[in-house]
C-alpha cells in the first residue's frame, strides 16, 4: 500500500485533488499547552496507536474515530495537527469549502471520493467544522440533499479503516445529527485555557522576555487574559512582541496594552469579575483601570 506522503505528489491526477490538503511533515508554531484532562485524552489516543499488535492479541482495536468540540481558537484543530506529527502520520484535511459543492448533488460524491483516497493508506483524517456538513435531519430549514449528505457521511465513518484516525471538530455540536455522534468512538471537549496554562502560554510565546517579569505582574497577565482562547492570546502576545520591537516600548508596556485592548470588549459585568480578581491581588485603581477600562468610581463601589 503507497504511503500518502508518496501519494501526494500525484494527487493532482485524483478526483480528491481539490478537495484535500496533505501535510506530511507536522511543523506547530509553538507547543500546545491543555489541561491536565485534555492532554490525557489525546495522549491515550498516541498510546493506543504504539500498543496496536497488544490490542489485537486481545480482539480489540485502537480508537479510529474522534470529535472534538468547543469555542473558537481553544486548540481543537491544533490537536489534530500535533497527533498527526506524533504518530509520524500525514494530515489530509478536508477543504469543506470546496466539498460543498454548488451542484448538491456532487456533494455526497465528492466526499466519499475523499474517504475513498484517504483509506488508501494510514493518515490522520481532519474533517473541520463537522457541522457544516453533518447537520441533524431533523432541521426543518435544510433540504433533503443535505440530509441525505448525512447518511452518506454515516456509511463512509462506518468504513473508516483503524489503520488511520479520523478527527472531526465542531464549534456546534447541537447541530450535528445524534446518528453522526454514535460513530465517534472518543469525545474531547476543549474549553479556555485556565490560569496556569495561560501563564505557561504565554511563557511560550515570549520565551526569555518573561523571566524579567516580575511575580505580581505575572498574576495579574494570568488574571486578566483568562477570557482568551489559546488563538487569541497567541495574537496578542505577538503583536505585543512587535510593538515592542518596534517602538522600543518596555515588553510588559506593549503586553498589557494589548491585553486592555482585548479585555475592553468584554461585558460590564466580565470586566468587574476581572477588576475584584486584580483588587485581591492589591493592585491599585489606576492600574486596574489601565487593564480593564473601569471606572475608578466602579472599582471603588466593587466589594474586593
Amino acid at each position: 500500500m503507497e504511503p500518502i506522503s508518496e501519494l501526494s505528489g500525484t494527487i493532482a491526477n485524483s478526483p480528491a485533488a481539490e478537495f484535500i490538503r496533505i501535510e506530511m511533515p507536522i511543523s506547530l508554531p509553538v507547543e500546545p499547552v491543555w489541561s491536565a484532562s485534555i492532554s490525557d485524552s489525546l495522549t491515550e489516543l498516541i498510546r493506543e496507536r504504539r500498543m496496536i499488535p497488544q490490542l489485537e492479541a486481545v480482539g480489540l482495536t485502537p480508537t479510529k474515530t474522534a470529535i472534538f468540540t468547543g469555542p473558537p481558537g481553544v486548540g481543537k484543530t491544533l490537536a489534530a495537527r500535533w497527533l498527526a506529527r506524533e504518530l509520524e502520520l500525514p494530515l489530509a484535511t478536508l477543504n469543506l469549502g470546496a466539498v460543498m459543492s454548488s451542484f448538491l448533488g456532487r456533494t455526497g460524491a465528492n466526499i466519499r471520493q475523499v474517504m475513498d483516497f484517504t483509506r488508501q493508506s494510514p493518515c490522520v483524517l481532519l474533517l473541520d467544522e463537522l457541522d457544516a456538513i453533518a447537520k441533524r435531519r431533523d432541521d426543518a430549514s435544510d433540504i433533503g440533499e443535505l440530509k441525505r449528505l448525512v447518511t452518506v457521511l454515516l456509511q463512509e465513518l462506518d468504513h473508516w479503516p483503524c489503520s488511520g484516525l479520523l478527527i472531526a471538530t465542531t464549534n456546534h455540536e447541537q447541530l450535528i445529527d445524534p446518528a453522526v455522534w454514535r460513530r465517534f468512538e472518543c469525545r474531547i471537549v476543549f474549553t479556555l485555557p485556565g490560569g496556569d496554562e495561560q501563564i505557561k502560554l504565554i511563557r511560550l510565546h515570549l520565551g526569555e522576555h518573561w523571566a524579567g517579569i516580575e511575580a505580581k505582574k505575572k498574576q495579574a497577565i494570568g488574571i486578566i487574559s483568562s477570557h482568551l482562547s489559546q488563538a487569541e492570546l497567541t495574537l496578542i502576545t505577538h503583536k505585543a512582541l512587535r510593538d515592542h520591537v518596534l517602538s522600543t516600548r518596555p515588553l510588559l508596556e506593549s503586553l498589557e496594552i494589548s491585553l486592555a485592548a482585548a479585555t475592553a470588549a468584554l461585558p460590564l459585568a466580565e470586566r468587574k469579575n476581572l477588576g475584584v480578581s486584580l483588587k485581591r491581588l492589591g493592585l491599585g485603581q489606576r492600574e486596574i483601570h489601565r487593564l480593564t477600562g473601569l471606572a475608578r468610581e466602579t472599582l471603588r463601589k466593587t466589594n474586593a
